[in-house]
């Protein structure tokens, strides 16, 4: 074996690599039976764990597979494959791959770094590996044990700036979300967000789970997940009501109001047993300077019985009931039943250093969460405490989280908070 560093031929040697370990024993996320067909025996079954391997389920955007020694993950998002060697195995030492197309890593991760700007950092609570982080570029992190973390030295903040990647090369990974950046060859990109649904977007747990040999945990903390948010969604689709609840998600930018488009966001809806606008009778924005215009908004917004206002505010905090009319030029309340029936959400009820919200963090990873709160958003029963949603229409305030309300070891893995379910 020889050490390859953007080699021109380096995609057919990691394509040999493959081959020939795929002739001892193949181990697939789809075809997981892993038999050794001469023997008619497990050929990894002394190396190997069932529960040492992941199956994407739901997520449309990366696969992985796996091999004696080393794992690949095909990354749709950035076109990569990323090959996981295991650091016992005589390939880790000799073998190295960075190229265009195909990035390889020593597993399991000792150590890792994150820009937590665009990340959620929360996957790495659930797996319990925050005890590895060791680097972050930016200290917008919505998650209190984390951040304490930080502030008690045991995370480092790394300047990364104007493409400066040289001081990230110490980690054995550096974990991204915005593809658009220069990436150096220990970068693995992460998007959860560009999936269509909320348990495609969790499910990349297992992503970040194989980097670190800990499929097992990652499987265990989706299944849970999913079982209680599919639970949640098959409760509210029973109910007997003969109209579902309409719902808008808007947002005001620039003096123009839009619907959102985000696929996610109309399958929470649709999921929490709730309607979404209708695509033909809206379009693309609204701009409340002209008359025309905003007649039109009143008018759609009539028909609206919950509205998520998901306008971007520098402060929270002070984003109110009162900000929102004024927004959208309303005086008279009567037509609207989201005002005269108080059902004006926002998702920005938990903030760090007020302004930094945990929408962008947990809620992607625990989608049951904002599955629960948007049941109780559409069907109230005034004894379900929300998460990430807050009613602004009844002057609802934010939460503030910080180091302080960190009650967990980091080296402990976060359990999945779990509503309530009674099929």
């Amino acid at each position: 074996m020889f050490w390859f560093w953007g080699c021109c031929n380096v995609e057919k040697m990691l394509l040999l690599v493959l081959i020939m370990s795929l002739c001892n024993v193949v181990w697939s996320v789809w075809t997981t039976d892993g038999v050794n067909f001469n023997t008619g025996t497990s050929a990894v079954a002394a190396k190997q764990k069932v529960g040492d391997f992941s199956k994407v389920e739901d997520a449309s955007n990366f696969h992985i597979y796996y091999g004696q020694t080393f794992k690949v993950i095909k990354n749709v998002v950035d076109g990569k494959s990323y090959l996981l060697i295991q650091s016992n195995s005589r390939m880790a030492s000799r073998t190295k791959y960075c190229t265009p197309r195909i990035k390889s890593f020593v597993i399991p991760l000792s150590n890792y770094s994150v820009d937590p700007s665009a990340f959620p950092v929360s996957f790495f609570e659930l797996l319990g590996v925050v005890d590895r982080l060791k680097g972050i570029t930016s200290e917008v992190v919505a998650s209190e044990c984390i951040r304490k973390y930080y502030e008690s030295g045991g995370i480092q903040m790394i300047n990364a700036s104007d493409g400066d990647t040289q001081q990230l090369a110490q980690f054995g990974a550096h974990f991204i979300a915005d593809t658009d950046q220069s990436q150096a060859c220990n970068f693995a990109a992460c998007v959860p967000s560009g999936e269509d649904t909320p348990l495609q977007r969790a499910e990349w747990i297992k992503f970040l789970g194989s980097f670190v040999n800990v499929e097992e945990r990652a499987n265990h903390v989706y299944s849970i997940i999913k079982q209680n948010y599919l639970c949640l969604t098959n409760v509210s689709s029973s109910r007997k009501s003969s109209f579902k609840p309409i719902v808008a998600w808007m947002e005001y930018n620039n003096g123009l109001w839009s619907f959102a488009k985000e696929t996610f966001k109309l399958k929470y809806v649709e999921d929490a047993g709730g309607e979404n606008v209708d695509d033909s009778i809206n379009k693309i924005s609204y701009n409340i300077s002209n008359s025309d215009d905003l007649e039109q908004l009143h008018a759609i917004l009539c028909t609206v019985d919950v509205v998520i206002d998901e306008t971007i505010a520098s402060d929270p905090i002070s984003y109110k009931l009162s900000t929102f009319l004024q927004n959208t030029n309303v005086e008279d309340h009567s037509c609207f039943a989201f005002l005269t029936g108080k059902s004006l959400w926002r998702y920005d009820k938990r903030i760090v250093n007020s302004n930094i919200l945990d929408w962008y963090n947990g809620a992607i990873s625990q989608p049951q969460l904002v599955l629960g709160d948007l049941i109780e958003a559409l069907f109230p029963t005034g004894n379900y405490t929300t998460t990430y949603f807050r009613n602004i229409a009844k002057d609802e305030a934010v939460v503030t989280i910080g180091p302080d309300k960190c009650d967990r070891n980091v080296s402990t893995a976060m359990e999945p908070t779990i509503p309530p379910c009674i099929p």
